[in-house]
């Protein structure tokens, strides 16, 4: 990993704003920290990288990124190890990604050096702002977003990468009651469901609403050909346990490929436990159930980290899964990833980063 190759230039702000907050108790996603890394990309290289204070961006009405929906993003954790280091989760495989919904998105890479030399300066300077403390983290959001002020269809010539980060505690603090969805679809194939574009989040904002107005959580999208195989569920990747073996979608152009999940699923076979990576139907789910097989269902993303499923909602008819223990697989990987990413136990297969 090369750092220090970038010029970086530093304005800092005059007055932090940590002092007076709860660190430690803050709604998610709310409260933003001192400073933010902005790139700029014109004329076909990445130049004008800085670190500023956080606030508000200049752009035209006529921003390509408004009107033809040219915005991509990643989410990634920052944690502060017992001993006070400063720690990332395998941030080079949120970079990567990135690239991959650039290119989908026709939009411009955004090289190793951008990515990860702005986010680690920026990361020293608000490392107070880093929460400590079981369930507490640093979220961090790097996006890219077109910036041609035209109007008209065609790929934008310039763009801004900006990273902005946020003190969270838990995304969800209880088990999920989830619908199976058989209306609506997150994702189509050869579409771009495999990408974290803005859009694929704002399709599926109405229909999550009319399911939390019936007292659900989330939704568990299928396959919009049949409506047969699940897919996602809300923000993550989806994980069962059917007797003694993880089941998991196979990935594919309509599924994110999750960090998370690949984490998960590479703990689980270090475990020794059997894995499976296919399709999985509503109907196997539910005849597992019924048969008493079904012993998990949970979510895997950056934000939920692992949210773990108590209820499935079909077709008008609710099944509640069994209670969690200290034995189920996902409390104790839940336990594992939080381990490794706050330096507890050895990293095996090197995914911390050291910032400071």
């Amino acid at each position: 990993m090369n750092t220090g190759t970038l010029q970086i230039s530093v304005k800092k702000t005059q007055q932090s704003r940590l002092p007076g907050l709860d660190i430690n108790n803050l709604p998610f996603g709310k409260v933003f920290s001192d400073h933010m890394f902005v790139a700029e990309y014109a004329d076909g290289e990445w130049k004008k990288a800085e670190i500023i204070p956080f606030g508000d961006l200049h752009l035209s009405p006529a921003s390509s990124m408004m009107h033809y929906g040219q915005a991509i993003f990643e989410g990634m954790k920052c944690y502060r190890a017992d001993n006070g280091e400063v720690l990332l989760f395998r941030p080079i495989e949120n970079q990567k990604r990135l690239n991959v919904s650039a290119q989908r998105m026709a939009m411009p890479d955004v090289p190793e050096e951008v990515f990860m030399e702005g986010l680690v300066e920026l990361l020293r300077l608000d490392q107070n702002w880093i929460p400590t403390g079981d369930g507490r983290s640093l979220y961090i959001r790097p996006f890219l977003i077109a910036t041609d002020d035209y109007i008209g269809v065609k790929p934008s010539d310039t763009y801004k990468f900006l990273i902005i980060t946020t003190p969270v505690g838990a995304y969800y603090d209880h088990p999920l009651k989830v619908k199976v969805e058989k209306t609506y679809f997150r994702a189509v194939e050869g579409g771009v469901g495999f990408v974290k574009a803005s859009g694929n989040y704002g399709r599926s904002l109405y229909p999550t609403s009319l399911a939390k107005k019936d007292g659900y959580d989330q939704l568990i999208w299928t396959d919009a050909r049949e409506h047969k195989y699940v897919e996602e569920s809300g923000t993550m990747n989806l994980m069962f346990v059917i007797g003694d073996t993880l089941i998991t979608p196979k990935l594919g152009d309509t599924i994110l490929a999750g960090i998370t999940r690949d984490s998960v699923l590479t703990l689980a076979r270090d475990w020794g436990m059997k894995v499976e990576e296919r399709k999985i139907s509503i109907d196997e789910i539910l005849d597992a159930y019924r048969a008493g097989n079904l012993r998990e269902a949970f979510g895997t993303g950056t934000a939920a980290t692992i949210a773990h499923i108590s209820n499935i909602g079909f077709e008008g008819q609710d099944f509640e899964l069994p209670k969690l223990t200290p034995e189920c697989f996902s409390v104790r990987v839940a336990k594992a990833m939080d381990d490794v990413r706050r330096g507890r136990i050895e990293d095996k297969h090197g995914w911390v980063y050291h910032v400071c």
